[in-house]
């Protein structure tokens, strides 16, 4: 197979922890006979100082015509004294968006070799946390009109509006069936329907969607229980769909209660475009240029993108089993060390999943 990838290495530990994924990936095309080829591209804040903007003209077409996107970190406090409308992040907002970026995958996943970082109770610890939440990225209260702040009745006010249409619904669903299929096979959709109305019609079209995958086990849960459920008993959970404000919340949730979020990766999905796969964690100016950073968000970032954007599941299982075996061999960068382990650096942890793969 041969794939074009556009790499936006951006900000802070960007440039670092993007070499040491595309170490991995070049290990995996040569273990696999592939041909992955690389462009660069510019976003935040080192756009901003090339060329005075976050997100280039340049930068969006090489990710358009890339069959993926790797990113590495964007922001960072030297650009925070910018106008909003061109700090760092809006290059984020901004590739996203004209990616028409609709989909948001975000794993959380508990490493057994990590479980003493967890922040739940070793009983519940012990049954496992695999799950991936699906969250809608461009509908919703963040996106819906009317929206905006005024004064009512003498008294000042604000007001958005959440709205979602069946189109919507169905696209963001199917992609949480087709992630599903991919792992143990069980949808959550979590809504408020038993409160709002953009939820019982969002709830109908998932149940529709559900009918055209019936190797799928659909269940529905109310956004607060599900919060609740996913500290009591995570466990349960292996793909949970849902619009964005609630996905945004179970999100935060679901990655911090693991207690290795720098551990952790995402995908950004939209119909027939290049996907854009980056780590969660942010760009940690305080570390950059040391060789202190941890790779392996961005390394299991190149395994969502070999699996999502190549269906290359093989190939993505092998990356992520070389970084489990790697923490099982004692191997930790500062952000994960623990006591009686190795202390690596950057450069070294890169090094020993490549050998291990």
């Amino acid at each position: 197979m041969h794939k074009h990838i556009c790499v936006m290495p951006g900000d802070g530990i960007g440039p670092e922890i993007m070499g040491e994924a595309l170490k991995v990936l070049k290990a995996v095309a040569d273990k696999f006979g592939h041909t992955f080829t690389t462009e660069n591209a510019l976003i935040g804040g080192s756009a901003i100082d090339a060329t005075g903007g976050p997100l280039p003209e340049a930068t969006v077409t090489a990710c358009r015509k890339a069959d993926a996107v790797l990113l590495g970190a964007v922001g960072g406090p030297r650009w925070d004294t910018l106008d909003p409308s061109i700090r760092p992040e809006k290059g984020l907002l901004g590739i996203r968006k004209a990616l028409s970026l609709f989909a948001n995958l975000r794993p959380a996943t508990l490493f057994p070799e990590l479980a003493g970082a967890c922040l739940l109770r070793p009983d519940i610890v012990g049954r496992g946390l695999d799950l991936i939440v699906v969250r809608e990225l461009t509908g919703g209260i963040y996106f819906g009109k009317p929206a905006g702040t005024g004064v009512r009745d003498g008294k000042r006010a604000g007001w958005n509006t959440m709205v979602y249409d069946e189109e919507e619904i169905a696209r963001i669903a199917r992609v949480a069936f087709e992630a599903a299929r991919k792992r143990r096979k069980k949808v959550c959709s979590v809504d408020k329907a038993n409160v709002l109305d953009v939820s019982r019609v969002w709830r109908e079209v998932v149940m529709e969607v559900g009918r055209d995958y019936p190797d799928v086990e659909l269940t529905h849960l109310y956004v607060d229980n599900a919060a609740m459920q996913l500290v009591r008993d995570p466990s349960q959970f292996d793909v949970i769909v849902t619009g964005n404000l609630f996905g945004d919340i179970l999100s935060d949730e679901a990655s911090v209660i693991t207690g290795s979020i720098g551990m952790l990766p995402s995908a950004s999905l939209g119909a027939g475009n290049p996907g854009l796969f980056e780590p969660i964690h942010g760009s940690a100016p305080d570390i950059a240029g040391q060789n202190l950073a941890n790779p392996l968000a961005t390394i299991l970032s190149v395994a969502m993108m070999l699996r999502h954007a190549f269906s290359l599941d093989a190939e993505a299982n092998a990356i992520e089993k070389a970084v489990h075996t790697t923490l099982r061999q004692g191997f930790r960068t500062g952000d994960i060390m623990e006591e009686g382990k190795t202390r690596l650096g950057t450069v070294e942890m890169g090094a020993r999943v490549v050998e291990n793969l």
